[in-house]
């Protein structure tokens, strides 16, 4: 895997996605914090309706900017993104009302929904081989378990000797660090975009192509069944931890941790997985997971366990969500390789980027609002049905009689 990196230009972008990658990680936690602060118990409130605005952004920034930005150098547009987010970044610590994270969040992943989609459709045009970009992903994925593991475990060691808000200065940091290497590294050239097209169909062509191809069909229902998952362990372990189980922020930093370190464990062993076992196989493994995952979590809830068993029921469940979300997250470019061609891979990458957010956008809200003015069990029980419909779902929409996902693709210029 790590002979990926002899590729200088790649290595460039790994570090860059890397750092930026930590610093959001620390902007995770001191978010969730700084709800707490704001909102005491109703933090899942707040922070699920951050979250959601954050998907908001995704969904709806995410195509045009896209569209509206397809002939402007990668490097610059990339460089561009982080410099908003350093900005923001900035500001967040001096917040003191929920409305002031809502637009500051607001503006900030808009930033983020336009630096994302560009800097994985670039990746194909760098990795041209396929073994090379399958490696490429598993190590992409990686940098994202290792942020989900070591950035809650940065942030433990941080807050153990400063408040939190000096969290967000590890984020400012983070962009920073990612714009000067990524204008550091000299970037394939785009292909001019066609301007004669008129804007409506260059922001629906990824979508357009999405819902035309079974498998990319398959996918879109099983990125709801990863952002139910993924919308209870970031929604609500700060409240699990912090009132169920009497934790500390530290411990809300290691439940957080844990659940990256299910990812990882996976996103190690998929690229020989991968050589030996189809994709679809795979991913709707990843997608039987994931309900047991918040069927355990509804017990958890529930049950009038100690707070040794809690802890060693949220660790074990944690880890088992992390799993799953990887095995359907780090195979998903493959198909959006596979099912792309040079001319539109960018606006299929970026539709996979914003209709997947928008089941984010779904599933915190439900996680957040239904947890705090409902009941977590009911909120945790709604994600699992959830779920298992999108599991089967997809099992249907994607054809178990498809070609290997092993045929490699001319990558094209991004």
């Amino acid at each position: 895997m790590l002979a990926t990196l002899r590729n200088r230009t790649f290595r460039r972008l790994f570090a860059a996605q890397v750092v930026a990658l930590v610093g959001t990680g620390l902007l995770t936690v001191a978010l969730g914090l700084l709800a707490y602060d704001l909102a005491g118990t109703q933090a899942g409130a707040v922070l699920g309706t951050a979250l959601a605005i954050k998907m908001v952004a995704y969904v709806v920034i995410a195509p045009v900017i896209s569209a509206l930005t397809a002939h402007v150098p990668r490097r610059a547009l990339l460089v561009g993104a982080d410099v908003v987010r350093a900005v923001i970044a900035l500001a967040l610590p001096f917040v003191d009302q929920p409305w002031q994270i809502y637009v500051l969040i607001f503006v900030l992943q808009s930033a983020s929904a336009t630096f994302t989609p560009a800097f994985q459709s670039v990746i194909p045009s760098v990795l041209v081989d396929e073994d090379d970009y399958t490696r490429g992903l598993s190590l992409s994925r990686l940098a994202y378990d290792l942020e989900s593991l070591l950035s809650p475990i940065l942030a433990a060691a941080l807050l153990s000797v400063v408040t939190y808000n000096y969290l967000f200065l590890g984020t400012v940091a983070g962009f920073a660090a990612s714009a000067l290497l990524v204008v550091s590294t000299t970037l394939p050239m785009i292909a001019p975009a066609d301007r004669s097209v008129p804007l409506v169909q260059r922001v629906t062509l990824g979508a357009r192509v999405m819902f035309s191809r079974p498998r990319l069909r398959g996918l879109l229902a099983l990125n709801l069944s990863v952002a139910a998952a993924t919308g209870l362990v970031l929604v609500n372990t700060v409240v699990y931890v912090r009132e169920l189980l009497g934790g500390s922020n530290t411990g809300v930093a290691f439940a957080l941790g844990i659940y990256g370190g299910g990812s990882m464990l996976v996103a190690l062993t998929l690229p020989r997985l991968l050589a030996r076992i189809p994709d679809r196989r795979v991913m709707l493994t990843g997608a039987a997971l994931l309900p047991i995952g918040l069927t355990a979590t509804v017990a958890l809830l529930v049950a009038d366990a100690g707070r040794g068993a809690g802890w060693a029921l949220l660790a074990g469940t944690w880890l088992v969500m992390g799993m799953g979300t990887s095995l359907i997250n780090t195979p998903s470019a493959r198909l959006l390789r596979f099912e792309s061609e040079p001319e539109n891979r960018g606006a299929v990458f970026t539709a996979q980027f914003s209709l997947s957010h928008a089941c984010f956008f779904f599933t915190y809200t439900i996680a957040g609002w239904v947890g705090a003015t409902v009941s977590q069990p009911i909120a945790a029980i709604t994600l699992a049905v959830l779920a298992t419909l999108a599991g089967l779902v997809a099992a249907r929409a994607w054809p178990a009689r498809t070609e290997p996902i092993t045929e490699p693709v001319p990558a094209g210029r991004a």
